[in-house]
């Protein structure tokens, strides 16, 4: 029931943005189309006349565009969908006897509204025992509901949970090591303290 509740209020809320991005088009679009028939009916212009109304027709005209990119960005919102579609390139550090090899691991994002397959680029010795993982995930969709999955066969499945807004920025640095979030592994004994899981990650 709380499901629904929230599906229907998201619903509502969704349809409502774009009802009031319409309706603001519609406005600027009659602001336009009256600036434009006062100007061009007038019999007398002086030069203050054809500045003010010049100045007039332009606000209208840049309330119009802003408008229009008001109801899209609203539209595009209510679908989740996030046409820029960046993406988070990743590192998860790890017991070495804990990553085998990384065509056994499978790592999807999951979120409120999607699940994505990422892409695993490879494995890395780190000489202290440690391996690195690196992948790559896109973000398709608009939410901050974001939780990176690690499936280990045999191993365990480690959850890290991205500290990421729903529309993050792009950087170029990697930003701070962060533990993992939920580890379930098939014995209790199988794996090593919690911290000595760790991911970091940046968005591209």
């Amino acid at each position: 029931m709380t499901t629904l509740s929230s599906l229907l209020t998201d619903s509502a809320d969704g349809r409502l943005g774009i009802l009031m991005s319409a309706l603001s088009g519609v406005a600027a679009a009659l602001a336009v189309a009256l600036a434009m028939t006062v100007y061009f009916r007038l019999s007398y212009r002086t030069w203050r006349d054809v500045v003010r109304h010049g100045l007039a027709t332009l606000a209208a005209l840049v309330l119009f565009a802003f408008a229009a990119y008001d109801m899209r960005h609203a539209a595009a919102a209510y679908l989740g969908l996030n046409p820029s579609k960046p993406a988070v390139e990743f590192e998860i550090r790890m017991p070495r006897d804990t990553l085998t090899t990384a065509s056994e691991s499978q790592i999807e994002l999951h979120t409120d509204r999607n699940q994505t397959l990422a892409l695993v680029d490879g494995v890395s010795e780190l000489g202290d025992g440690r391996a690195l993982l690196r992948g790559a995930v896109a973000l398709n969709h608009r939410t901050a509901d974001r939780v990176l999955v690690v499936n280990l066969p045999g191993k365990g499945i480690f959850e890290f949970r991205l500290r990421l807004p729903a529309e993050p920025h792009r950087s170029q640095e990697f930003g701070p090591w962060h533990l993992a979030d939920r580890i379930a592994a098939p014995l209790a004994d199988t794996v090593a303290p919690q911290d000595a899981y760790k991911i970091r990650y940046r968005v591209l």
